[in-house]
């Protein structure tokens, strides 16, 4: 068996922690979303991988290479404009064994699911309360009548995870349709049987905020592993990592699950709780609070700044007393209006001086340079320079 991942999109709903990277490159658990999925793969037995990439595509063949060092092997097909499952799959075809897995790069699954998930035809799908963003499988003795794409009025329903069992044969249903859906009703309707399972532990990455549910779902391990050094007064609670050479200060109070990536400086007096992950090389200064955050590399945190269900990629640099108030509020996204939960956004790069405060669901994009005392709602463009 081969595992087909479509990892070519771009993921603009997600800005602005993709206008330089594709939306599977995104970190969760201080690791790519696509390096749990090739994991997951591995796990489940399979160790051919074809990629269908497209949008960045250096920053995925220069992570995962050969495979090699994932313990896989993996070929590239290119997709060079993104029209659609269909067309993205249709660019692997000379690469394909007789059998193989249809995975999306941007989701993360188990590997038990995708064990049972070996036989031509095969869909996986996820019983969800909120159904509308995805395509909704309609059955009839655990096989799939139709899937209706987008539903505008679905409360509830099984969700199309993307994640299918194929052959060869649907490269010669393809022809020039773009969406994988419509090939797969186009054959339902022609008599084709395709079986439905449910998958166990299933979730994909859309908008900004799916990024903390993701890093929350990926932080499934246990224990401690202290690599670091952590000082004299320093209560570790619950599963932790901290990677080697990264250093806890004294009278920090970490609850975990935490992920600290490799040298790295927290402390002292620093409160980290639940769902939190500090990428490589990033400092969190003195009593600074942290929950339920994504926070990337090279990260530079200064003292008495408070942070929560917030998102802060790479390279980004704020002042001291920064806050990040959560809560609820409306946020546009591609002509979509959402009711959200959440802190800041906060793209790479970006300059925040000190005692900027942040509104629920503010969008600070990437290299924006921000001063002093600023009150930030809404959304702040990439690059712009706020006075």
């Amino acid at each position: 068996m081969q595992a087909i991942v479509l990892t070519a999109g771009e993921g603009q709903r997600l800005r602005p922690f993709t206008a330089n990277k594709p939306k599977s490159m995104i970190k969760v658990a201080n690791k790519p979303i696509l390096e749990f999925i090739i994991e997951s793969i591995k796990q489940s037995g399979i160790r051919d991988v074809v990629m269908v990439v497209g949008y960045k595509k250096e920053r995925i063949m220069n992570y995962f290479g050969d495979g090699k060092e994932f313990g896989v092997r993996i070929k590239y097909a290119f997709q060079h404009q993104q029209l659609g499952t269909a067309h993205a799959l249709k660019q692997a075809k000379e690469l394909a064994e007789d059998e193989f897995l249809v995975v999306p790069g941007d989701n993360i699954i188990d590997s038990g699911t995708l064990e049972r998930v070996e036989e031509p035809y095969t869909i996986l799908y996820k019983r969800l309360l909120e159904v509308s963003k995805y395509g909704v499988l309609f059955l009839k003795n655990n096989h799939v009548e139709r899937i209706v794409e987008k539903p505008e009025e679905q409360e509830g329903g099984l969700a199309n995870t993307g994640i299918y069992c194929l052959d060869r044969r649907i490269f010669d249903e393809i022809g020039e349709e773009t969406s994988l859906v419509a090939v797969i009703n186009r054959l339902i309707e022609k008599g084709a049987s395709f079986k439905a399972k449910e998958a166990e532990k299933w979730l994909d990455v859309v908008y900004p905020w799916d990024i903390l549910k993701l890093n929350d779902l990926s932080m499934d391990f246990k224990g401690k592993r202290i690599s670091g050094k952590v000082e004299s007064g320093v209560t570790i609670i619950g599963d932790v990592i901290i990677g080697e050479g990264s250093v806890v200060r004294g009278n920090t109070y970490i609850y975990g699950p935490v992920i600290i990536g490799e040298q790295c400086r927290i402390g002292p007096n620093c409160v980290i709780f639940p769902s939190t992950s500090i990428g490589n090389s990033t400092t969190i200064g003195p009593l600074s609070y942290i929950e339920n955050s994504v926070i990337g590399e090279n990260v530079r945190i200064d003292s008495g700044c408070h942070i929560k269900n917030s998102v802060i990629d790479n390279g980004t640099a704020i002042q001291s007393g920064f806050k990040a108030i959560s809560g609820e509020s409306e946020m546009a996204i591609c002509d979509e209006w959402h009711c959200v939960e959440a802190g800041a956004f906060i793209g790479e790069g970006t300059k925040i001086g000190a005692g900027v405060v942040t509104k629920p669901c503010a969008t600070i994009g990437n290299f924006v340079k921000m001063a002093d005392l600023k009150v930030v709602d809404g959304v702040i463009p990439d690059n712009s320079v706020v006075l």
